[in-house]
């Protein structure tokens, strides 16, 4: 079974949650036979390394990670290969593929800028 699990930050606030909980949503919807949870670095659960064995119990045996990072800063550089080669050291058995993360897809930096050239909606009375 596939597992894709949607990594972010995370924020002590759980109104920021809502996007990454909403793009989680939107990937069910579209794959509704895999298993998808969101993951956290720090501030909120589950951790990667919780969401990867919950996803492993659950009978996945490959596992992609998609990161919501919209720069290359020092967590999508460093850290996050680090916790995925400790993912694979702690389950030999399934499939682990790092997907670049978000600020690196050209769809959606195509997508940002449709955004900003839209026309605004009128403003409300």
């Amino acid at each position: 079974m596939l597992a894709i699990l949607i990594f972010a930050h995370g924020s002590r606030d759980p109104q920021w949650r809502a996007p990454v909980e909403a793009v989680a949503a939107a990937v069910r919807q579209q794959a509704p036979d895999a298993h998808v949870a969101c993951a956290y670095l720090e501030l909120c659960a589950p951790d990667l390394p919780s969401a990867a064995a919950q996803a492993i119990a659950a009978g996945a045996s490959e596992l992609r990670v998609l990161p919501l990072f919209f720069g290359m800063g020092k967590h999508a550089r460093e850290d996050l290969p680090l916790l995925m080669e400790q993912l694979r050291l702690a389950h030999p058995g399934a499939s682990f593929r790092l997907l670049p993360t978000a600020g690196e897809q050209p769809r959606l930096t195509a997508l940002l800028a449709q955004l900003a050239l839209e026309p605004a909606p009128p403003a409300s009375a």
